[in-house]
């Protein structure tokens, strides 16, 4: 009630304020009601949530493959669903099932910290992010929010997207498969693979021992070879470059790729020969453990080094943004540890000056799960797929704007957890061979070991002592 004077009382307000609140409350419930969220299990109890299953289905297609994607069940019907990395096995996920079964999914840093240990460098990492992206998944739809939300919003509502580009023998139509890249599909950044390969059967273009076994070709690091570049070389592979540009112009960005087992001072010799073509980076010009060498190229060469996409946690991108021995990094989130630990990855490498491309080629699962990331970290350049030219990669999933890929870009979903819903029907069109889809994974429910990573008295040894005491 208003006083005398005409001016509410403290007493009065609060009464008028409760009544309001108490309004507002009762009228989010019946919309609620009114409309509620598809995919999302709205009478669950977060702190009841307990998880009953993981299972798996392995995904094939054309480019990097097979792609493992694992679902994670709980006891009140909200499930989450997560990627393996490309190339990788699904064994790597149903191996941790045992020490995740009877846990609150909502613990996710908790669930993390416990499974990490098992992941390491380039596939290996696959079955930990997995559990993690479908983790992030489910909570979203627990609290009815996006991924990006939970990571503390987004810096964008659309996230640039990049793709390699099938090479030719002949410049001309490797500039002309660019240039299509850029006109008919809208792609805003481009890559190309320019590299040894071009030079197979152009004699005096390379040095390099005669007779290496392929285990020397393909295991052996990039030093280890004694494979160099000639001028002649150089100047061959400058000519692709030269069509490229001239094809495309110099105002978008153009990365290259697979340059080849090269020791270090022909990287650099590239490095120099294309700095008038103005490219965005060079990558994985040698293996990435090698931050010491990665730091001189980098220093030597006009042309921007970035790697990446083998690493597997924060620490080893820390080292290389802090010893700034690439210009640029470039995690692919089903290594790099997930979606948390990307977007930590890019918050230190923003604190050191290092901008964060990403790598990515598997199904639209482990994708979204690189937008939500991509959206919510500052320091983001773009995103690659190895898919575009796979018609019905899309059509994995469902429950998102279609194209997904629309004129270089995917834009950001407002939907709970990930976003999406997998397409059963597409799904089970495109399963490896002898596998199924989502069976029951009874056999790795049990599945243990002494997981402790130092030594300690065991409690029941600890107990026996006590009592003989």
């Amino acid at each position: 009630m208003l006083k005398r004077n005409g001016r509410m009382g403290r007493r009065d307000l609060f009464k008028t304020s409760a009544g309001l609140l108490g309004g507002a409350l009762l009228s989010r419930e019946a919309a609620a009601e009114q409309a509620p969220q598809q995919n999302v299990n709205i009478n669950s109890s977060p702190s009841a949530l307990k998880i009953t299953d993981l299972r798996v289905c392995t995904i094939v297609k054309p480019g990097p493959s097979p792609c493992p994607i694992i679902r994670i069940d709980t006891n009140q019907g909200v499930y989450g669903i997560g990627e393996v990395r490309d190339g990788s096995s699904a064994t790597y996920a149903l191996f941790l099932k045992s020490r995740i079964l009877n846990e609150n999914p909502l613990n996710i840093t908790f669930l993390f910290e416990k499974i990490k240990q098992f992941g390491f460098h380039g596939r290996q990492a696959g079955g930990v992010v997995a559990i993690e992206e479908a983790l992030w998944d489910i909570s979203g739809k627990v609290y009815n929010v996006p991924i990006y939300q939970m990571l503390g919003g987004k810096f964008r509502d659309r996230v640039r997207i990049y793709a390699d580009t099938d090479e030719s023998d002949d410049p001309l139509v490797f500039a002309k498969r660019l240039k299509a890249r850029k006109e008919e599909m809208g792609l805003t950044w481009l890559k190309m693979d320019v590299g040894l390969p071009l030079l197979a059967k152009i004699p005096g273009t390379v040095t390099a021992p005669a007779e290496q076994t392929r285990w020397e070709l393909n295991q052996l690091p990039h030093p280890f070879v004694a494979t160099e570049i000639t001028q002649k070389g150089i100047e061959r592979l400058c000519e692709y470059v030269q069509a490229a540009r001239d094809a495309v112009g110099m105002e978008i960005p153009l990365s290259m790729d697979h340059l080849g087992h090269l020791g270090v001072n022909s990287i650099i010799r590239l490095g120099k020969a294309y700095e008038k073509f103005n490219l965005s980076w060079i990558e994985d010009v040698i293996p990435w453990q090698y931050t010491d060498m990665l730091a001189h190229i980098t220093a030597e060469s006009p042309t921007p080094v970035l790697t990446g996409e083998d690493i597997y946690l924060k620490e080893e991108f820390i080292k290389l943004c802090e010893r700034h021995a690439v210009s640029k990094i470039h995690p692919d989130i089903s290594t790099s540890g997930g979606i948390l630990e990307t977007h930590k990855i890019g918050d230190r490498a923003m604190e050191c000056g290092v901008p964060m491309a990403m790598h990515y080629a598997g199904t639209p699962v482990g994708a979204m799960a690189s937008v939500h990331c991509a959206a919510a970290t500052e320091n983001f350049l773009a995103c690659e797929n190895h898919s575009l030219d796979v018609p019905w990669w899309q059509d994995l999933v469902s429950g998102i704007e279609k194209p997904i890929i629309n004129k270089g870009f995917i834009k950001v979903p407002d939907a709970p957890g990930l976003g999406i819903t997998l397409n059963d029907e597409v799904c089970r069109q495109h399963l490896a061979p002898n596998t199924g889809y989502f069976e029951p994974t009874p056999q790795w429910n049990t599945e243990r070991s002494w997981d402790r990573l130092w030594s300690m008295i065991r409690e029941e040894e600890a107990q026996r002592r006590r009592a003989e005491a």
